[in-house]
Parts: structure tokens; C-alpha cells; sequence
């Protein structure tokens, strides 16, 4: 009679924790303070877009880039994508890391080393959501205003007043595009706050949600981003306590569907990015011994 009473006491529990997780319904997230407007997002977004296709070697093969763009079309159909009003844009560049990047107002680089690394089209998924919601949420242009609180307003002015780029004047107060970009460099309550609202993108296109936790728990399983081609995306995206439950916790409150969504194109993917090549990343100069002095 008392194992009946417990078992029905546990039931009750469980009951009572699902009817909490359903009436608080899934996260909704806000953009944050920002000095810059949407419009300027987007601009600063295509100028430093212009000089990533300078930098990087854009691939043009129609397969990759029309899987890309088929991919991300289904991400910015979403609820929450349209509602930001940016313009999405997605080009597959060759680099053997795992990662991929949005800037600003929307454009989308993917690498060559994340096309290899995914499983299925819903990893894929799961990582572009993840980068479309920086660009949603406007994570970038919000650290930049809280870093340069003070100069940015005026350097802000002068760029609407038609002065020069927008990436000429932020480069006077040593804000740029490179590896340590802020507009790239994330905090943990941002990565978390895109992997949830990533979960949502996914989960309207018809992805798994849990395939972007899985993903993630993949990479960590590789030495914590110790690896090489694994190190950038840990070094872009922190990984926020507990990533892959607070996924599964978000993927379980969300409206419930069938899953499994395949353009069925993935198996030609991966044949067309297993031909390219990657160029090498540049090798550091040794340091040379010093000799004794006399």
C-alpha cells in the first residue's frame, strides 16, 4: 500500500513539474542595450562581409552554396527570424575548423571543416540557428555599445552624417573584423541565450532541437576543444554550464512535432566537401635558441 502511495506521489510530482515547464512556455529573449540601429547592423554587416570574401576563399560550387541557402531559408522562415527583418544571407568559405560565423544584420560564412564535421542536416541546422540568433538578437553590436559606451555615440553620428564607412570610423576606437573581433566574441549568457532561441529556428524548420545539443556534446567529446579544428569554436562560442540539458530542458517545453526534416540533399554534400581542399593555416615561426653570451 505505501510503494502504491510513493509510485503515486512520484506520478503527481512529475505531473506537476511538466504543467510548470508547459505554463512557462519556451524562452523569449529581447535584443539587449544597443547604441547602433538595425540599419547600421546591417551595414556594418556588408561592409565587413566585403572584406571577409577578401580574406577568406569564398567556395562557389552551386551544390554547397544552394544546400547552404536551402538550409538557412527554412531557419529564417521561422516565427522569430522574420520578425528581426534582417536580410540572411549564407556562403560556404574553405577552412578546415569547425565553425561558422554570422556577422551582423546577416550575412553567414559556414566552413568547410563544419560541412565535414556534421552527422546530419539537423547538426547543421542546430549550428546556423545558433548564429542566426546572435544576429537576432544582436549580440554583436550590443557588446561593442557596452564597451565603448562613451565614444561610440559620437563616431556613430558622424558615420550617418555620411562622413566615411562604417568600418573606417569604428577603427578609430580599435574595433575591427579580426579573430578577436567583439562583434565574433561572445559571453556565456549570449551563447546560451542562442541556443535556445536556436532550438526554436530548428524546431519550426522541422529539425530535431536535440541534434544541436548532440552536436555540441560531440565536439566537448574531442578533448573539450583541445583538437585543432575544434579549438575556434569553443574559443568563438564559450560553453555556457550545463549547454546540452538546458537544450534537451528547452527542446521539451517547446510546442510538440514530428521532427525529421531532410532537403535529401546531405549525402551529395558531403561528397562535394570532401573534394576540396582547404588551404593550410599558416605556420607560427619556431623561436631560434638564443646563444650564450660571451
Amino acid at each position: 500500500m505505501r510503494k502504491n502511495m510513493t509510485a503515486t506521489g512520484a506520478s503527481v510530482f512529475l505531473l506537476l513539474l511538466a504543467s510548470s515547464l508547459w505554463a512557462q512556455g519556451p524562452h523569449r529573449y529581447q535584443p539587449g542595450f544597443n547604441l547602433f540601429s538595425k540599419e547600421q547592423d546591417v551595414q556594418l554587416g556588408q561592409e565587413n562581409a566585403a572584406a571577409v570574401r577578401k580574406q577568406m576563399a569564398v567556395i562557389n560550387d552551386p551544390l554547397l552554396t544552394d544546400y547552404v541557402n536551402r538550409v538557412g531559408k527554412r531557419l529564417v522562415a521561422s516565427q522569430e527570424a522574420q520578425e528581426s527583418k534582417f536580410p540572411f544571407t549564407f556562403e560556404v568559405v574553405a577552412d578546415p575548423s569547425i565553425n561558422a560565423f554570422a556577422l551582423p544584420g546577416g550575412p553567414m560564412f559556414i566552413n568547410t571543416g563544419l560541412l565535414k564535421a556534421v552527422d546530419n542536416e539537423a547538426q547543421l541546422a542546430g549550428v546556423m540557428g545558433h548564429e542566426m540568433s546572435h544576429v537576432i538578437l544582436r549580440h554583436g553590436t550590443n557588446q561593442a555599445s557596452k564597451r565603448n559606451l562613451l565614444q561610440l555615440p559620437a563616431v556613430l553620428a558622424s558615420q550617418m552624417a555620411g562622413n566615411s564607412s562604417m568600418m573606417g570610423q569604428l577603427a578609430q576606437l580599435g574595433i575591427g573584423l579580426g579573430a578577436n573581433s567583439v562583434f565574433l566574441k561572445f559571453s556565456r549568457s549570449a551563447e546560451s541565450q542562442a541556443d535556445l532561441m536556436g532550438s526554436h529556428l530548428m524546431a519550426e524548420a522541422g529539425y530535431d532541437p536535440m541534434e544541436m545539443a548532440r552536436f555540441f556534446n560531440k565536439l566537448g567529446g574531442q578533448g573539450g576543444g583541445a583538437h585543432g579544428d575544434v579549438a575556434q569554436f569553443f574559443s568563438d562560442h564559450p560553453n555556457p554550464d550545463n549547454r546540452e540539458k538546458a537544450i534537451e530542458r528547452e527542446a521539451h517545453i517547446l510546442p510538440q512535432q514530428k521532427y525529421g526534416y531532410q532537403s535529401g540533399e546531405f549525402s551529395r554534400m558531403k561528397s562535394a566537401v570532401s573534394k576540396i581542399h582547404e588551404p593550410q593555416p599558416k605556420q607560427q615561426p619556431k623561436p631560434q635558441p638564443q646563444q650564450p653570451t660571451q
